[in-house]
């Protein structure tokens, strides 16, 4: 192909190449390269057969060195793997390619190395030509990146066995397929609910007061008007988002079904309080609502009371209390600091 420029052809090895118009130079061309190397942040070392430097643009550190031997200052491990590369190049006339790591102040600086023979009109090796290119915020990417699926592996698992413990306790306490799936649905409705504010929160946890609002909200209640929340806003972790979510859950659904929340002026009251506990900081959490007198249906033991006394407080290491009593309803759960953190 002819252009203005010159012609494009193939090397020997067929990679394309441009033929330089006459009124152009070579200085030209090297000036160009130069820019780029430097641009992109490319180091390259020419050395001879006896492993001596000829010429090196663009080096830095860890590369850059007073001595010929083009080692520059890294470790000695390091070094000695680049050199036998350099070494096997020079002896078999076939490419290396190499992936480092340097101590840094940080961590762990990576680099690509790219070892090439440099191959004389007789086909001879005449030097190695070693290309060096810093992969440090890739490979840190690709780290980050692997611990996030790690993470994400454990959640999920995490989050099946809390959706199979859902599953069988509400089916022991379920009459009959149509009940089950009403209540089953419902539940897991709660945790996709309490799910999306930890995967919206980059899987850090979520807002105490966000989460009980949330749960509260879902069941067709204005937060504004049935929840009244006073004291900590602590941040849950995950875990805890997710089982306490379920038990503000329970007790929502059981407000608007038998409660003060099924009253149009009626209101649950929230309140969590930091306590000083042996092993840190803890988080007393309480629900109180008004109720009917004579209501019986609260105290028949379904999955409700037995996700708030049992499955809960146990799955967050704490302890929990359900009193119902003429009048009034209260639930108590105490949590163990390892479950959150204050902002």
């Amino acid at each position: 192909m002819h252009s203005k420029t010159g012609d494009m052809k193939d090397d020997a090895q067929g990679n394309e190449v441009i033929a330089l118009h006459p009124a152009e130079t070579g200085m030209q061309l090297g000036r160009a390269l130069l820019h780029a190397l430097h641009n992109a942040g490319i180091s390259v070392l020419y050395q001879d057969r006896e492993m001596k430097t000829v010429w090196a643009r663009n080096m830095r550190a860890p590369w850059v060195s007073d001595t010929t031997d083009g080692s520059g200052v890294l470790p000695a491990a390091q070094a000695d793997r680049i050199g036998a590369a350099k070494r096997d190049v020079i002896a078999s006339g076939n490419p290396q390619r190499l992936e480092i790591s340097v101590p840094a102040e940080d961590g762990f600086r990576w680099f690509q190395v790219w070892v090439d023979a440099d191959h004389g009109d007789g086909g001879s090796v005449q030097g190695v030509v070693t290309t060096m290119v810093e992969t440090t915020e890739q490979k840190r990417r690709e780290q980050t990146l692997t611990t996030l699926l790690r993470e994400v592996s454990h959640r999920s698992k995490n989050l099946l066995a809390i959706i199979q413990s859902i599953a069988t306790q509400t089916g022991r306490y379920s009459d009959g397929i149509t009940d089950f799936l009403t209540r089953f649905r419902g539940r897991l409705q709660s945790l996709a609910s309490s799910q999306d504010l930890v995967t919206s929160s980059n899987w850090r946890g979520a807002a105490l007061h966000e989460l009980v609002s949330g749960q509260v909200g879902r069941n067709g209640v204005d937060p504004s008007h049935g929840l009244r929340f006073r004291g900590a806003n602590p941040y849950l972790n995950p875990n805890a988002a997710l089982h306490i979510g379920l038990a503000m859950h329970e007790l929502a659904v059981n407000s608007v079904s038998y409660g003060a929340l099924s009253r149009a002026d009626g209101f649950v009251e929230v309140t969590a309080d930091l306590t000083a506990a042996p092993d840190g900081t803890a988080l007393a959490l309480t629900w109180a609502e008004a109720i009917g007198a004579n209501d019986t249906e609260r105290n028949q033991k379904r999955f409700g009371s037995v996700a708030l006394e049992r499955v809960v407080p146990a799955s967050l290491n704490g302890t929990a209390t359900l009193e119902i009593a003429p009048g009034r309803l209260e639930y108590r759960l105490v949590v163990p600091h390892g479950n959150f953190e204050t902002e």
